[in-house]
């Protein structure tokens, strides 16, 4: 993928943590239903910049945590 190209993001599918407490607090969202790309984004902020991280390197990032 050219990390210059625009990926359309207007039809994902946004999820929080299930450990976001729903307060508003420092979360992330994750889009599950683009294949082969993890979109994360702030979730204060959707509107502001979204980080694309390859499927099997989110993956691992979060097995590591």
């Amino acid at each position: 993928m050219n990390p210059n190209s625009r990926i359309d993001l207007s039809s994902v599918e946004w999820r929080k943590s299930s450990y976001s407490s729903g307060t508003g607090g420092e979360c992330v969202e994750v889009a599950h239903n683009l294949p082969g790309i993890t979109p994360v984004r702030d979730s204060k902020t959707p509107e502001g910049p979204t980080l694309v991280f390859p499927t099997r390197a989110w993956a691992l990032f979060v097995a590591s945590l």
